[in-house]
């Protein structure tokens, strides 16, 4: 960070030290700081890494791994661990890069999830705990990628795997747990029924998660898709085929709502 940069923050830290600039005020100045001075990201040739997404958005940078060389993730993320982000989420990583990768970076991968983890995990900081559950055990790898992502964003988690339609008692077994839920993430492929049962039990938002997992006619979660988004139950959310990332992105948001609310009071 640059002198200018340093003055800049200086500056909103002293208003507010002397009363004449609110902590939300400072706050709203310190997100609009990229788009003045501070730049805010670090170019490192083939990415420009954003060190200011946390302040920003209230969660950091993840890497997107499919695409991307074990030698370039391991570049990326040591460039956010000389920046103080102290958690990192790499998702997409197939097993023969993570093994690469294995050699250049200190992390953990969780194969089945196809996510890798450096830092560890925050400790939980959400209002309440997200329900993660899956129609089959066909649907737990994407279930799996929404639940480190949430553990990952500081949330607790509870999983209710293979609970879906075909065996609905399965399911009616864990009412105490999709009753006290804050958020609910249903992941189903098939005819993708599981997120309007739920959504028709619970008072709290849930995010349905088509999966790619059916037979011919499913169309690799197309089905699964149209019939959450066709959903009569209020209150459900739909994301893309496979988009555990984005569920459990979506699902911390509004878990830390009511966190949020608390901190400015």
């Amino acid at each position: 960070m640059n002198n200018n940069n340093n003055l800049d923050l200086r500056r909103v830290l002293q208003q507010v030290s002397n009363g004449n600039l609110s902590v939300e005020d400072a706050m709203l100045e310190l997100k609009e700081l990229p788009f003045k001075n501070l730049k805010g990201f670090e170019d490192i040739g083939f990415a420009k890494v954003d060190l200011h997404r946390k302040v920003r958005q209230g969660a950091p940078e993840v890497i997107y791994g499919a695409g991307k060389t074990p030698e370039q993730i391991a570049e990326i993320a040591k460039v956010m661990q000389a920046n103080n982000q102290q958690n990192i989420l790499i998702t997409r990583l197939d097993e023969a890069k993570a093994k690469v990768l294995s050699s250049l970076l200190n992390y953990k991968y969780y194969a089945q999830a196809r996510v890798g983890v450096a830092g560890g995990f925050p400790e939980p900081d959400g209002a309440g705990e997200i329900v993660i559950a899956t129609g089959g055990t066909s649907d737990i790898p994407i279930a799996e990628e929404a639940a480190i992502t949430a553990e990952m964003f500081g949330n607790k988690v509870k999983r209710l795997y293979d609970v879906g339609v075909a065996g609905l008692h399965r399911m009616l077994a864990h009412m105490d747990d999709i009753m006290s839920a804050g958020v609910i993430v249903a992941v189903a492929g098939m005819e993708g029924a599981l997120a309007s049962v739920i959504a028709g039990l619970a008072d709290c938002p849930v995010i349905a998660v088509p999966t790619s997992i059916g037979y011919g006619a499913s169309f690799n979660g197309i089905a699964a898709l149209l019939a959450m988004l066709n959903s009569c139950a209020s209150g459900v959310t739909v994301v893309n085929i496979d988009n555990g990332f984005g569920a459990g992105y979506t699902a911390s948001m509004i878990n830390h709502i009511g966190r949020r609310a608390e901190l400015n009071a």
